[in-house]
C-alpha cells in the first residue's frame, strides 16, 4: 500500500494533466471524523484489488482545505468528506462519499479504461 501524498494546486494541476495517459485517484480524508477514517481503512483493506496502472493520492483535508477548494473549482465537484474521485482524461469520471466509498465500484471504471 503506497498513498502519494497530495500537497499543493500545482501537482493537482499535473495529475489532472498526467490523467490524459494513467488515471489518478484522490482519497480526501479528513483525521478527525470517524466515517472518513473508516473509510480509509476499507480502502487500504482493499488495496491489492487495484490494478497497477491507478495512482492513489491521499489529500489531508485539516491541513490542505485549499486543495479540495481548487478541486471544486477546476473539476466541478462539489467538496464532501471524505471523498474518492477518480480522475481521468483531464477529467472527474467518477466521486463518492462517506459510506459510498468502494474500491469495488472504482475497480471495473479502471478495467474499462
Amino acid at each position: 500500500m503506497n498513498w502519494k501524498i497530495l500537497d499543493s494546486v500545482e501537482q493537482l494541476n499535473q495529475i489532472i494533466a498526467s490523467s490524459e495517459q494513467q488515471p489518478f485517484a484522490i482519497f480526501k480524508h479528513s483525521t478527525r471524523c470517524n466515517i472518513s477514517s473508516m473509510a480509509k481503512n476499507r480502502i487500504e483493506r482493499n488495496w491489492e484489488l487495484l490494478p497497477d496502472n491507478i495512482v492513489m493520492y491521499y489529500l489531508d483535508l485539516l491541513t490542505y482545505r485549499p486543495i479540495s477548494n481548487a478541486i471544486e473549482s477546476v473539476l466541478g465537484i462539489e467538496h464532501q468528506s471524505p471523498q474518492l474521485l477518480l480522475i481521468e482524461n483531464g477529467k472527474c469520471t467518477y466521486h463518492a462519499s462517506h459510506t459510498e466509498i468502494s474500491i469495488a465500484e472504482l475497480i471495473p471504471l479502471l478495467k474499462a479504461s
